[in-house]
């Protein structure tokens, strides 16, 4: 158990290092123990690459509102929703006129 306080995995926000992602900035707040917790800010026409994970995902909007894929299913989405990506599926965000802030929970 940590007694002292640590230092956030990357505070700052950060465009995603991923080619295909547009106009979407990143930070990392966690990453121990098989969870990961992270923050995706979408500025209007931002979008996410599509791609599939090892691991499921869950998706929490807190602001905003955009669009989540899983596959070929598209789902318009809101603050104050969430949605799991199932490990190994093809996934994707993306905001229309609009911004969206989400959290990431990944159970990896």
């Amino acid at each position: 158990m940590t007694r002292e306080p640590q230092p956030v995995p990357r505070p700052d926000w950060s465009p995603l290092p991923h080619e295909g992602c547009v106009n979407v900035d990143g930070r990392v707040l966690l990453v121990r123990d098989g969870l990961g917790l992270a923050m995706l800010r979408f500025a209007p026409q931002g979008t996410t690459h599509e791609h599939a994970a090892p691991h499921d995902i869950d998706v929490i909007y807190l602001e905003g509102e955009g669009f989540i894929s899983i596959e070929d299913r598209v789902n318009a989405f809101a603050a104050g929703q969430w949605m799991t990506w199932p490990a190994g599926r093809v996934h994707r965000l993306w905001t229309a006129n609009r911004g969206m802030i989400t959290l990431m929970v990944e159970r990896m």
